[in-house]
């Protein structure tokens, strides 16, 4: 399976907040700034019917405008996705 995206905005508090507990974790991600491209900001819109971040994308396992709780909340209800980031 390919990497895990992650879609951030520069400047987003949330964004920094996850992007350093997955460092932590150390999960290796695609990090996507959807400010860069307008094509990359189409494609969140795409895959997750909103343009908020951060949002983390892994195969069939997507978590939308998210903090830390929620993301951690998501992968309690979804443990074949935690078996697969090996957390």
């Amino acid at each position: 399976m390919s990497k895990p995206n992650l879609y951030v905005k520069q400047g987003c508090p949330w964004c920094v907040d996850a992007l350093a507990y997955f460092k932590a974790k150390g999960i290796d991600l695609e990090v996507i700034d959807v400010r860069e491209e307008q094509k990359r900001m189409d494609e969140l819109i795409e895959i997750s019917g909103q343009s908020m971040t951060p949002t983390f994308k892994h195969g069939d396992f997507l978590v939308a405008d998210f903090d830390l709780e929620e993301f951690e909340a998501a992968l309690v209800q979804n443990p074949e996705a935690k078996n697969n980031l090996k957390m």
